[in-house]
């Protein structure tokens, strides 16, 4: 994943703390995610989307960059 989560994120202007507390995620995970360093599983993809209240294919499209 990359800048898509990022861009996600500030759109709904989160900080990666709220996005955090809202996934159940940690914050190093996110940061992790959003830069590449780290490939999340269904399931955090599916948490993330629901927090930022989009459809998983806008996180997970080539197009937008997400994977």
């Amino acid at each position: 994943m990359n800048g898509n989560l990022k861009r996600l994120r500030h759109r709904r202007a989160l900080s990666l703390t709220d996005l955090a507390r809202m996934t159940q995620l940690g914050r190093v995970t996110i940061n992790r995610i959003e830069n590449g360093k780290q490939q999340p599983r269904p399931q955090t993809i599916r948490r993330l989307a629901a927090a930022l209240q989009v459809e998983v294919e806008e996180l997970t499209s080539e197009q937008s960059g997400f994977l």
